[in-house]
């Protein structure tokens, strides 16, 4: 098993947000969590990275728990998280912010091969190399932000809200590099608010209400759950 969250408890201040969830992920797996707003699916993330520490549970990487450690050694140790809208840094190049990624120093090292890794998937950001990112369109700047985490040479993905408020047409592009990492070996843990195409993309899923999981099991199987296709899928 490569990650394992085990009954984890978290909250912002006093409020709780993810009431003894579990979820685990298997290397190559791509697993979705999906679920409405405010469910709890970016709070797993924030957790798995460091950003909101557990109030009990556990969180273990490849066999070691890192519920307790900084967010930039569980960068280093090999997690990867691409959060919603990208996040780049606005007044920096394009080429700065993917230099950014190579975080850690065994990433800096192999930065110029990972780099022409990311730009084979992305050729349209080798064009963009000298602008600003703040320039950029929405579905460039998620090319950035899923072009950066890859820099860092991760073994596992967490990307959060991937399509959001991007075009039919980029949202294509957004899934076809996901499937492309797929296809390369990577493990990717994906929030996703296109219910029918994470679902359609992922192996595995976990469905989140009010902090729980409510639900889980093989995508193909919640594809056909009545409770799935009439709460997520309007059908």
């Amino acid at each position: 098993m490569m990650l394992e969250v085990d009954n984890v408890s978290a909250y912002y201040g006093k409020i709780r947000a993810l009431w003894d969830v579990s979820i685990n992920v298997e290397k190559g797996e791509i697993v979705a969590l999906i679920g409405a707003n405010a469910a709890g699916k970016t709070t797993i993330l924030d957790t798995i990275s460091g950003l909101v520490h557990a109030s009990s549970g556990s969180v273990t990487f490849l066999g070691r728990r890192i519920d307790n450690i900084q967010p930039h050694n569980i960068v280093s140790l090999g997690i990867s998280h691409i959060p919603e809208g990208g996040k780049a840094f606005p007044d920096m190049t394009v080429g700065e912010n993917l230099d950014m990624g190579a975080y850690s120093d065994e990433a800096w090292q192999k930065k110029k091969e990972t780099l022409q890794q990311v730009l084979t998937m992305f050729p349209l950001l080798e064009q963009r190399a000298k602008q600003l990112a703040r320039t950029l369109s929405g579905g460039e700047r998620q090319m950035l932000a899923i072009g950066r985490g890859l820099m860092s040479r991760p073994k596992l993905c967490a990307l959060d809200e991937p399509s959001y408020g991007l075009s039919p047409l980029m949202v294509k592009e957004i899934f076809d590099a996901i499937r492309t990492l797929r296809d390369q070996g990577m493990t990717i843990l994906l929030v996703e608010q296109d219910v029918q195409q994470s679902l359609e993309i992922a192996d595995r899923a976990y469905v989140l209400e009010n902090g729980r999981v409510a639900l889980e099991g093989p995508s193909a199987d919640l594809l056909q759950n009545d409770h799935v296709k009439k709460a997520y899928l309007g059908l």
